[in-house]
């Protein structure tokens, strides 16, 4: 079957709708499924899109064209309506460069089905569910009619209501009433009375926690800002703007633009002074519509020049109405409620959100680590199955189909309250979809194939070409029959992930996306092994696949420790498991075990090579490498002696510098010497490094730790934290740090300090990582192939984890952009990919690795090439920059990890006949 996957789209949540989408497009049953992607643009456009930009990692990475765009001054990315109004000529020129234009009379000619991983106004709302069913395609998900009703907060809580159905009180507050101060001083006081406190203020047409804010005091200006927010508007005093650097009103007009954080572009400007109480000023006022971010930013600089005293900006697709509820304390919980194999609603384990804020926001949804994920809810088996009641009767209340997550709040007094109902979940590896369908045993692409077979069969229902699709859904029964039937000898590769480092939460995303590209395939049989434990003892499990796709490292640590307690199943589990029985069989064909341990003996006999998934330590500093070489086992990666090279920061600068290679001037700071005399420590280092410098771990990996140290007060902080005593992070030096929430710091005895890469006067300067990969000519020497580098462009001072790990959150242009003369670009890169070979060359790295340098080119054309660090064991999330790189190479991200195994398993040989 040729399965249409419709991903991206024009809603706020276009990115998590992107990254959902290749999760679908790589998961998919190869043998029984061809998938066909079909990009919806912000525009509404449908583009067949060229399988290399299917991984890059945001949208605006790719999209629209940068040969499509105009000159940013702070280079600055954007969504393609930002380009303003654009002819057909030049949206056809923009979409010709990342695929081909698709009219909607076109799909069926593609297509047997239709995957919808489109999420919000545009995917959710029955509107391209319309279409398809006039197409006469069948697609994933829910009619028509649930959901309109799925999308829309405000009928879904007159539906409860009407119903008889427990939901917290709410008012609706129009826009317009807002806009014309038809709401009174009082009326914030009259909502307090009604509702109580705290005010819970959202968007009623989006989802993903996008524009909701909690009041906690009944204060005015809190109350108008959350109004502002949930209709997606924003207010800028001249005092506000006119107190901010020149760099900070660059980040407030990036935040802004943000379609998660801020209220997207384009806006209406209105500028002029704002009345009392109401939005907009009801005289001299001015309305003006900005496309760009750059337009934008000189927008508020003339308007504050020329006398405003405030400019109100106002989303063009924002909202016309305000949800108001009363907030419900109680336990947050998701839960995926699914059809049975006779259409029967099957609520899956629901799932406790343990988070640090009040509220479910959108990171906290997708980044993991950030909040924790019980399944199930830690409540007693009948409350539980209180829970699952209540939500497979939702799900027939709004006459779900499919699949839904239905969201809702446990209370202490034992009430539950379900709200926010989504007809289309998030699809990300870990997300509730695929995590709480592990718990039945189907893996994601098994899941996959249950949905599909189940929406043919919920169209057939509506009457959509009942015949054809009686007979599509007998040739799947088949195909799916046969498949489980299958005895074919395919490759055991045990992927360990993990790890007890900073970076475990990235090494487990890196080695599920492994295990699902392999698992895809027909050549290999991936077996998922977790590592944990010290660098005194590496412990290895064996995880089931439910136990794999938990949230993050700690959930799963957490669950393998249960297990070794001799802890049973949650009862819970056992009873929807038996209820699932024959959706499990038919899928999966087995049954769930218990995570087990396993000794490096046991791992021989369980694989025929290794995928190490680890990022820092353990992983890249060659020690497990040492106990796979014992039992003649192949790994990616390099070998031994160069992994604990690259793995020491301090000591890679050093083989680089004394090679003739660019590196920071670079000093090791050591615990005992701070203990010593901190003053002493303190003064030596300011003398050897002006502010600001960079300080960060030797021996993590990437960006873990890493700081721009701009004054005393952050070296001390800095110190404070990096040699703490107790794990814990102290507040007070946290705060001096701007520590993100959940942001990890890892305690050493010794940390790197260097000095600050800057562009020293180039006329071009800009950091890039780049990626390479070997393999052995005919002659059986190594032969390095270095890749296009990928431009990184940071927000904040350095990149982080998620902005180089996570879908939707870095911002790469990959090839990078040296020079916008398509020739001298070409030979920056030739020149800069030479040196990263020679990195490679004197590091003697093997297999695959990633590099990070700065590049400065002159005004006369000489290129500079600072190397920043190796990583020998580069992260492979979906997102990460070198699957751009490989694409544009010619790999899709399946080849690039065939050949990085196959090299292993050459070396490996090639070992042992020496």
């Amino acid at each position: 079957m040729k399965i249409g996957i419709f991903f991206g789209g024009t809603s706020r949540e276009r990115e998590i709708s992107f990254a959902g989408g290749r999760t679908v497009f790589d998961n998919l049953d190869k043998a029984l499924f061809q998938p066909v992607p079909i990009f919806v643009d912000s525009l509404g456009q449908f583009i067949l899109l060229d399988w290399q930009f299917i991984y890059k990692g945001t949208i605006r990475d790719f999209y629209p064209p940068v040969s499509s765009q105009p000159p940013s001054l702070h280079h600055l990315q954007v969504y393609i309506e930002s380009l303003g109004e654009l002819s057909h000529d030049e949206k056809f020129e923009a979409i010709a460069k990342v695929g081909r234009k698709i009219d909607a009379e076109q799909l069926p000619l593609l297509m047997d089905f239709a995957f919808l991983a489109l999420h919000g106004p545009g995917g959710e709302d029955g509107a391209i569910q319309g279409m398809l069913e006039w197409l006469g395609i069948p697609y994933s998900g829910s009619g028509i009619l649930p959901s309109a009703f799925g999308i829309d907060k405000v009928a879904q809580k007159n539906l409860l209501k009407a119903t008889g159905q427990p939901t917290p009180d709410f008012r609706v507050l129009t826009a317009e009433a807002w806009d014309y101060a038809a709401v009174g001083a009082g009326y914030l006081k009259s909502l307090v009375k009604q509702l109580g406190l705290p005010l819970v203020i959202k968007a009623p047409h989006q989802g993903s926690s996008l524009g909701i804010s909690i009041l906690k005091t009944e204060d005015p200006a809190a109350f108008e800002a959350a109004v502002q927010k949930a209709l997606f508007r924003r207010k800028v005093a001249r005092a506000e703007w006119t107190s901010l650097t020149q760099a900070a009103q660059v980040a407030w007009v990036r935040q802004l633009a943000d379609i998660r954080e801020g209220i997207g572009l384009p806006v209406v400007a209105v500028t002029g002074k704002a009345g009392h109480g109401a939005y907009f000023s009801i005289a001299d006022i001015q309305q003006t519509t900005i496309y760009h971010p750059e337009s934008l930013l000189n927008f508020l600089n003339l308007s504050f020049e020329e006398g405003a005293d405030t400019v109100s900006l106002e989303s063009t697709s924002g909202e016309t109405q305000v949800l108001i509820e009363s907030f419900v304390a109680g336990r947050e919980f998701s839960c995926i409620v699914i059809e049975n194999q006779h259409g029967d609603p099957l609520a899956l384990p629901p799932t406790e959100i343990v988070k640090g804020e009040e509220m479910f926001d959108y990171r906290s949804k997708y980044l993991p680590g950030l909040a924790r994920k019980v399944t199930p809810i830690d409540l007693p088996e009948d409350k539980i199955q209180e829970i699952r009641k209540a939500c497979e009767k939702m799900f027939r209340t709004f006459g779900f189909q499919v699949y839904a997550r239905l969201d809702g709040f446990y209370t202490p007094d034992g009430q539950i309250f379900l709200n926010d109902p989504n007809t289309t979940s998030g699809m990300l590896p870990a997300s509730f979809f695929f995590h709480q369908a592990a718990e039945i045993g189907l893996n994601p692409s098994q899941f996959l194939t249950y949905l599909i077979r189940t929406s043919l069969a919920a169209r057939q229902r509506g009457g959509l070409k009942p015949v054809q699709l009686k007979r599509q859904m007998q040739l799947l029964d088949e195909a799916v029959e046969a498949r489980q039937s299958e005895a074919t000898e395919r490759i055991r590769v045990a992927v360990i992930m993990g790890g007890y480092s900073s970076e475990r939460h990235i090494s487990v995303e890196s080695g599920r996306n492994i295990y699902e590209k392999l698992s895809s395939s027909a050549k290999y049989a991936p077996v998922p092994v977790f590592l944990t434990g010290s660098a005194q003892e590496h412990k290895l499990y064996v995880l089931p696949v439910n136990v794999m796709l938990k949230d993050n490292a700690d959930d799963i640590r957490e669950k393998i420790e249960h297990a070794e307690a001799g802890e049973a199943p949650h009862p819970i589990l056992e009873r929807i498991r038996r209820e699932a029985g024959t959706i499990t069989s038919t899928y999966a064909g087995q049954a769930l075990a218990q995570p087990r341990r396993i000794s490096f003996e046991e791992l021989a006999q369980l694989a025929d090579e290794v995928f190490i998934a680890l990022h820092g330590r353990p992983g890249e500093d060659g020690a497990l490498q040492v106990e796979l070489e014992k039992l003649g086992l192949p790994y990616n990666g390099s070998g031994v002696a160069s992994s604990s090279i690259t793995i020491n920061k301090f000591e890679t600068n050093k083989r680089l510098r004394e090679a003739g290679l660019l590196v920071a001037e670079h000093r090791m700071a050591n615990k005992l010497e701070w203990q010593a005399d901190a003053e002493s420590f303190y003064r030596s280092l300011e003398t050897q490094f002006p502010y600001p410098f960079i300080a960060k771990p030797a021996d993590d990996g990437c960006s873990s730790a890493v700081k721009k140290i701009k004054n005393r007060a952050e070296l001390e902080a800095f110190c404070q934290l990096i040699f703490r005593s107790e794990e814990d992070l102290l507040p007070a030096p946290a705060e001096v740090l701007h520590l993100g929430f959940k942001e990890e710091f890892p305690q050493k005895d010794a940390f790197l300090v260097e000095t600050l890469i800057s562009r020293d006067g180039a006329a071009h300067f800009l950091e890039v990582t780049g990626g390479l990969l070997t393999s052995y000519d005919e002659d059986g020497l190594l032969d390095i192939e270095v890749f296009e580098a990928s431009e990184a462009l940071a927000t904040g001072e350095v990149l982080s984890l998620e902005e180089k790990f996570l879908a939707g959150e870095g911002q790469n242009i990959t090839p990078a952009r040296y020079d916008v003369d398509p020739v001298e670009r070409q030979r920056i890169s030739n020149e800069v990919k030479a040196v990263l070979r020679r990195v490679a060359e004197v590091l003697d790295i093997q297999g695959y690795a990633r590099i990070d340098a700065f590049v400065r080119v002159r005004q006369e054309g000489e290129v500079e090439v600072l190397i920043i660090e190796v990583n020998s064991l580069p992260g492979m999330t979906p997102a990460t920059c070198i699957f751009h790189q490989t694409a544009l190479a010619g790999y899709t991200p399946y080849e690039f990890i065939d050949r990085i195994l196959e090299f292993g398993k050459a070396r490996t040989a090639k070992m042992v006949t020496q």
